[in-house]
């Protein structure tokens, strides 16, 4: 039982018993898994009223009632952006109380309310929020069978990670200046832009750019590793292929590539990388690479291409089955990053 809990009727009740019928407080407590002063302190009460009942204002008095409590929550959860301090002074000024600020994270807890980091999401105006919302409006009839057959496309940075990892570490106070406590970061890490393609069948190729990437640069990607993935995932069955609005994937020379070898595209709007559900890839694939921190351009593109060959199918089809869940939720928040 935690510290300051109170006993239960019942509980006080099997003390008292026991206690009549001789037995000694050491046991009591013992037997019943209660220290020997909570024992003591109810049989005292016992001897002096006769009763086992908690006299009434006894315990720790709450500085905020349920009504204060209630305005704290709808506050916090108005402004949620509000450091705990910001908080505490709002309160102190509203409630007209002396406040501390262990005093509001006890209220926010109280609150079932809990402080949490923000996800980063990019920032959207109400022309970008309005595209992904009519997109997923006009596609959302799409069954799960129609998104099987999207070979799905995108590009990603992957850099390589210097000193220790995360935001976090363990230390005492004094320890604050000393060099193994600092997260290392350099201006400008040396790094990698990668291709790849999935489909719920299966991964396609995976493409290590070399040198700028341009428009020529991109149709040479598609030739080389796109057409060969498509057939080998598809085996001719008629198929939609996806890739984002990157300038080399909208430039006229590509669009007059993908219309001369008779390929379907995906329209797809602006801003909406929630949607594509090979960014999920890449997340699982830059995780597992920081986990095993390579320290050369060399050994980070052999982590890169052993982990994108790890990935499992049933991952692929899971993503993919998901899209329409995704165009759900985009359609819910009216074009707002899910």
């Amino acid at each position: 039982m935690g510290r300051g809990s109170p006993i239960p009727p019942m509980l006080r009740r099997k003390i008292v018993e026991q206690y009549q019928k001789g037995v000694s407080q050491r046991k009591i407590a013992k037997s019943l898994k209660l220290s020997s002063s909570t024992v003591h302190n109810i049989i005292q009460r016992f001897r002096e009223s006769g009763t086992i009942s908690v006299h009434e204002g006894q315990g720790w008095k709450t500085i905020l009632d349920a009504c204060d409590l209630r305005a704290h929550r709808q506050h916090c959860i108005t402004y949620r952006n509000d450091t705990v301090m910001e908080i505490t002074t709002w309160a102190q000024e509203y409630f007209q109380k002396t406040l501390s600020v262990n005093t509001i994270h006890h209220a926010i807890r109280r609150g079932r309310l809990k402080l949490y980091r923000s996800k980063k999401k990019p920032y959207l105006n109400r022309i970008q929020k309005r595209r992904p919302f009519l997109w997923a409006k006009e596609n959302f009839k799409w069954t799960v069978a129609k998104w099987k057959s999207v070979l799905w496309s995108d590009e990603s940075k992957f850099e390589v990670n210097f000193g220790k990892l995360g935001r976090h570490v363990i230390r005492t106070k004094e320890d604050n200046d000393n060099p193994s406590c600092y997260q290392r970061s350099v201006q400008k890490p040396a790094s990698l832009m990668v291709w790849g393609c999935m489909s719920a069948c299966g991964l396609g190729s995976l493409h290590i750019w070399k040198g700028t990437i341009n428009a020529e640069s991109y149709i040479q990607v598609l030739e080389q590793h796109m057409l060969p993935s498509r057939r080998r995932l598809f085996q001719g069955r008629p198929c939609i292929f996806h890739h984002d609005n990157a300038r080399p994937n909208t430039a006229s020379i590509t669009i007059s590539w993908l219309h001369r070898r008779r390929i379907r595209v995906l329209k797809w709007p602006a801003c909406s990388p929630d949607l594509s559900p090979i960014e999920n890839i890449w997340r699982i694939i830059k995780r597992k690479v920081r986990q095993r921190r390579p320290k050369t351009v060399e050994q980070l593109e052999a982590c890169i291409r052993q982990e994108w060959d790890n990935i499992p199918i049933d991952k692929l089809e899971q993503l993919v089955s998901s899209v329409p869940r995704r165009l759900q939720s985009v359609i819910k928040r009216r074009g707002d990053a899910t």
